[in-house]
């Protein structure tokens, strides 16, 4: 049965392994759809009499709205049109006076969002995401031996990589609120392999004798419902705000969502599963003592 779960746990690590490595392709080949917080541009939102599904109500605009655009529903009735910056048109606006009355459409608000915003908001966004994940890299060096930091610091970048490919493969935006939620994932993998490095340092440093990939199973079996009860009952409640909170938090949802799931796998068999590769033994929490302290030692 031991072997077993190690057969598990090394084959879910190479599932991690090719995952992210198909997740830099991808986000390579296709690149983030940067939300209006980044890119900047002109952001209408307007009420319509009538219901329309997406597609129609795109149609209905194609014939009044110059060059491209992204519609995304604000609530019953309720849309946002956002108009990247397009220097080829010269009045960019200049549609909402030109809507057909059949549409019964009613702008409720207009603005603009600069690029050089936009610019200083991606600067930012990635720089606080880069701090974030140094602090803590910082943090598990100090609280771990470094197989154990090592191996959590990965599993941080391979929840972070992987949610970031989901929005790549999906087209979904990438604006703040999924920014704040990839920061959100970094604290809660953090809390998970943390639980679990914690468990595997105090189980390989009283059985000195045991092979350590039994005594990851052991920690793993231990912490295995705590991290399944947390998981789901955090699952479910992001579900929840995925389902009911309407298209302004669906990002941060699904970003949340996946990131959760992603990071309680890698907590298993990225955190706990690459020490064991990387040679974490008993002896790694052996004082090395220097000749002059075992004379001293030695001495009756």
């Amino acid at each position: 049965m031991v072997n077993v779960w190690q057969k598990i746990r090394t084959s879910g690590l190479w599932l991690s392994i090719l995952a992210v490595v198909l997740s830099c392709i991808l986000i390579t080949q296709r690149g983030v759809l940067l939300g209006q917080d980044f890119t900047g541009g002109y952001v209408t939102e307007f009420q319509i009499a009538k219901d329309f599904t997406a597609s129609e109500l795109e149609h209905e605009l194609h014939a009044v709205v110059p060059g491209s655009f992204r519609l995304s529903s604000n609530g019953v009735l309720q849309w946002q049109l956002f108009q990247p910056p397009q220097n080829e048109v010269a009045e960019p606006l200049s549609w909402q006076t030109k809507l057909p009355e059949s549409m019964g459409l009613k702008i409720l608000d207009s603005r603009f969002v600069g690029s050089q915003v936009g610019a200083e908001l991606v600067e930012q966004g990635g720089l606080a995401l880069l701090v974030s994940l140094l602090a803590v890299g910082l943090y598990l060096i100090v609280r771990f031996e470094w197989r154990l930091a090592v191996s959590a610091s990965l599993a941080l970048l391979h929840d972070i990589v992987i949610t970031v490919a989901c929005f790549s493969l999906t087209g979904m935006e990438f604006d703040l609120t999924v920014l704040a939620a990839l920061l959100a994932i970094i604290g809660y993998s953090l809390n998970d392999s943390i639980i679990i490095g914690d468990k595997v340092r105090e189980l390989v440093r009283v059985r000195p004798n045991a092979p350590v990939s039994d005594t990851i199973n052991e920690a793993l079996g231990t912490t295995l419902g705590r991290t399944t009860i947390t998981s789901s009952t955090t699952l479910t409640t992001v579900a929840a705000i995925w389902w009911l909170g309407g298209a302004s938090l669906q990002g941060f949802a699904c970003a949340l969502f996946v990131g959760i799931a992603v990071g309680t796998w890698s907590s298993i068999f990225v955190s706990a599963t690459l020490p064991q590769w990387l040679g974490l033994s008993f002896a790694n929490y052996q004082r090395v003592y220097t000749e002059q302290e075992q004379q001293q030692l030695a001495e009756p």
